[in-house]
């Protein structure tokens, strides 16, 4: 493993950072406390800074020797927000505010590449400029479309984006990349069941939406097995139903709520207007009505051919070719999605390890994200930094590689 030495030595400082970040948690768009500390770092290591994109956003700028006239730029970007969640941990660094977490690793993204900034900043070996770009609420509030909407890609023009996230897990000091889709959409849907109430006793003078509900969810399921290609991922989930007040009751209505998940805007169309299909045929065969909402969060995040083989070989030429491993699509969703969308780029996964870097105590096994129990793996930190400072460097020298 080739980690720069600059980067390894300045890691604990820059760990102390992380384990602040995560003592305090801030949620989506309320990221002032953290976006404060960020700007302040990279001031302090002589980084132009821009604030308030997509509300509480940092974007940082960092020229090379050439002061960036050569007009190639590249932007990496951190998540920075936490999750409305109780920690379980008991560590020092622990949240210290009820019902907000880090548990997804934001705060190690920030870190990894507040690592890369101060590398850059103090070395400045490339052509070009580099765009480090700290974007709030990824976790549900779309901080990225919300980035973009700001004006992220134009005051700031680059030709390619790149995003990393911690993978718990895979082995520690690998990465796993991949071209194509890598994660899901995002995806909900409310649909409710009007009927007509009655007694229980007599249900024939009603309309029972509980029934429309059954036949409805049953019905979504051949969407998935009997209306996509089979070698096409796709998932419904009907996560939620509610109905009635009481035992002896025919309720007037029924609420059928959950998610879908795609690897494509086709299918994903596809699943739209079929479940509309079916929840207004279905209701009309029961002499019922429905309300059909369908709210897309964050399309599929698809990785660029060129981007990702360029990642790929970013990362073997540190950790060697035997460490890169393919990137398994998952169906969890990420809102970097957005900036792919708009610009060139690959989103990879570097690996947060086995759990073994937790206090014991705190559940057997990898620490999964999401988890109560989650802490990022600090000796992460030298190996993204590097990753990060090796990927724009080589990018910015040979942009169309």
């Amino acid at each position: 493993m080739k980690v720069i030495d600059s980067i390894a030595a300045a890691a604990p400082a820059i760990a102390a950072v992380r384990r602040d970040i995560h003592a305090h948690p801030e949620l989506c768009f309320k990221e002032e406390r953290t976006a404060d500390l960020i700007a302040a770092k990279l001031t302090e290591w002589g980084i132009p800074i821009h604030r308030g994109l997509g509300t509480t956003g940092v974007v940082g700028i960092v020229h090379g020797r050439d002061g960036g006239a050569c007009g190639r730029a590249v932007g990496l970007r951190a998540d920075i927000d936490a999750l409305p969640m109780q920690e379980f941990n008991t560590f020092a660094h622990a949240s210290k505010h009820a019902g907000k977490m880090h548990a997804c690793g934001h705060d190690g993204h920030t870190a990894m590449l507040l690592a890369a900034a101060q590398h850059l900043a103090g070395h400045r070996d490339f052509d070009g400029t580099v765009y480090l770009i700290f974007q709030p609420a990824e976790e549900g509030g779309g901080g990225a479309r919300e980035m973009i909407k700001d004006g992220l890609f134009e005051r700031f023009p680059m030709q390619a984006v790149f995003g990393m996230h911690n993978w718990p897990g895979m082995p520690a000091g690998s990465f796993a990349v991949s071209p194509g889709p890598v994660m899901a959409s995002s995806n909900e849907f409310k649909i409710t069941i009007h009927g007509k109430g009655s007694h229980g006793a007599m249900p024939h003078l009603g309309i029972d939406p509980v029934p429309v509900a059954c036949q409805m969810v049953q019905a979504f399921q051949t969407i998935i097995s009997r209306n996509k290609k089979p070698i096409e991922a796709g998932v419904i989930s009907v996560t939620m139903i509610r109905a009635g007040e009481a035992t002896n009751v025919v309720p007037d209505f029924c609420v059928l709520q959950g998610t879908v998940r795609t690897f494509s805007i086709e299918l994903l169309d596809m699943i739209e207007r079929r479940m509309r299909q079916v929840a207004e045929h279905t209701c009309a065969a029961f002499e019922a009505t429905c309300e059909f909402e369908f709210v897309r969060n964050y399309p599929p995040t698809v990785n660029s051919a060129a981007e990702a083989e360029f990642a790929r070989r970013v990362m073997a030429g540190i950790v060697g070719e035997d460490k890169v491993l393919p990137q398994e699509p998952t169906g969890g969703a990420e809102d970097f999605s957005f900036m792919l969308q708009a610009k060139p780029g690959a989103y990879v996964f570097i690996a947060n390890g086995d759990g073994t870097h937790r206090d014991m105590g705190h559940g057997a096994g990898p620490c999964t994200l999401h988890n109560p129990s989650y802490d990022f793996n600090d000796a992460l930190i030298p190996l993204g930094g590097t990753y990060w400072v090796e990927l724009a460097r080589q990018w910015l020298a040979n942009p169309t590689a």
